[in-house]
């Protein structure tokens, strides 16, 4: 057999071969290969603008931008409790240019009180709690009580009189009126709004007296004395409203709720490009005056991300779950 000669090592060769190696080796490393954000991202908000879910993410698109030097808008996409949002990111592209701003009731609660979602949560990866704040329960200045039991004696004493306001069905301001029915045999009428601000607009003018608020939407109104805060269902006491105690000091640990607002991002992603997410959003929690900008509205920033949070929204799903079935309540689709 006649050997073919080898070509000789040219420079030029021996460069070809390196770039060539150096092709392979970015291909077979997912973090090089799919670096992110690679194009402008999409932060899908279930809320209209001017919401506090949108204020969210209004800042974080501001603070990931300057992190990474990418491009990054809100699209606020309403309707149907959040779920048309969910569907959108659902059917996205999942390569980490399409996010999902969820908030607590969407993807905890919606799962239990809409028969035919078009979503499940196992189609999104949790990946960092943005911002967590109470519910406060406040009254107009009519009503003559000024703490919980006195709250509980007056309303007793007017059984089917006494109408509550939630800022929307299917939400803690909602479920958490139940549960106060519930907890002391009460008798009061349940009134669902389209968000905080009209909720709030009728708790002011007094043509509903009491409910579960947005602590945000709720704290100008209590500290000018438009509306009396009863509890805060937070854990311990906030300190937006110091004198104020807490469901669990007053002794019903099982009522405290949060409301929080997160990142998500499809769960087909790949895993690098969730990593980068994540870290991204962790850095972001970190920096002061994102922080600050925030707390500013009147909102914690928590440090709770990847499984913590998913941690956080099983138990939360299992909750809500029973208190769904105990009102036998159903959204419409």
């Amino acid at each position: 057999m006649t050997q073919v000669p080898l070509a000789p090592a040219t420079p030029s060769r021996l460069l070809g071969a390196a770039l060539l190696a150096l092709a392979a080796s970015m291909a077979s490393s997912p973090a090089l290969a799919q670096a992110w954000p690679a194009k402008p991202v999409t932060l899908v908000v279930g809320t209209p603008a001017g919401g506090s879910v949108d204020a969210y993410g209004r800042a974080l698109a501001d603070q990931l931008a300057k992190q990474t030097g990418g491009t990054f808008v809100v699209e606020n996409k309403g309707g149907a409790n959040g779920n048309l949002s969910a569907e959108q990111v659902r059917t996205a592209a999942a390569d980490g240019h399409t996010l999902w701003l969820s908030t607590q009731a969407m993807f905890t609660i919606n799962p239990s009180v809409y028969p035919a979602l078009k979503w499940k949560q196992a189609d999104f990866k949790p990946l960092a709690k943005g911002i967590e704040s109470p519910l406060v329960l406040v009254t107009h200045p009519s009503v003559p009580a000024k703490t919980l039991p006195e709250l509980v004696k007056w309303v007793a004493a007017n059984p089917g009189k006494i109408t509550y306001a939630s800022f929307s069905p299917g939400t803690p301001s909602h479920f958490l009126g139940f549960q106060l029915n519930e907890r002391f045999k009460l008798d009061m009428v349940h009134v669902a709004y389209k968000g905080s601000a009209p909720q709030i607009t009728d708790l002011l003018g007094g043509q509903v007296v009491l409910g579960f608020t947005q602590l945000q939407a709720a704290l100008p109104h209590v500290q000018s004395g438009k509306l009396n805060a009863i509890a805060v269902t937070s854990k311990d006491r906030t300190r937006f409203l110091p004198q104020v105690p807490s469901l669990a000091e007053l002794g019903h640990p099982d009522l405290t709720s949060t409301v929080w607002f997160g990142l998500m991002a499809p769960s087909a992603t790949p895993k690098p490009v969730l990593d980068q997410i994540q870290a991204a959003a962790v850095k972001a929690q970190a920096d002061a005056d994102y922080k600050a900008k925030l707390e500013a509205q009147g909102f914690d920033v928590p440090q709770e991300s990847g499984e913590a949070f998913a941690a956080t929204v099983a138990a939360e799903t299992a909750r809500w779950a029973r208190v769904v079935k105990a009102t036998g309540f159903r959204a419409n689709d």
